[in-house]
Order: structure tokens, then sequence, then C-alpha cells
């Protein structure tokens, strides 16, 4: 199966961690990356989305794709 999560978080060092760790977890980065502002918080927003593809496994709603 293959899995798709959206990563996103504040414009700081924490969303490169978030995205780190997923690289080296076996997802693969997907897509551009995106940047906006948040005005409710008045931040700058990173997002990014990441794919994986996991054999033997196959996909349901119940799935936590933070597991992978």
């Amino acid at each position: 199966m293959r899995l798709y999560r959206f990563l996103s978080g504040p414009d700081d060092a924490t969303f490169c961690h978030k995205v780190t760790a997923a690289l080296n977890k076996g997802w693969h980065l997907y897509g551009s990356p995106t940047y906006a502002f948040d005005a409710e918080t008045k931040a700058m927003r990173c997002g990014q989305g990441v794919v994986k593809d996991v054999d033997g496994v196959d996909y349901g709603p119940e799935i936590k794709l933070a597991d992978y």
C-alpha cells in the first residue's frame, strides 16, 4: 500500500525536525513544500507532503499513519 501524510508546523526548527524524522523512517517528500501566513497566530506555517510504500499491509482508515 502507499501511504500519504501532510506534515505541517510553525516556521521553525521543530518543523524541520518533524520532516527529518519522517525521512529517517522511510517516508519520501511528495510535491513542493508550502509556506503560508496564519492570520490567527500571526505567524508563518510550513507544510510538506510525504509518501511511503508499505508491503504486505492492506490500507484501512483505522491505520495510524504516524506509526509507519
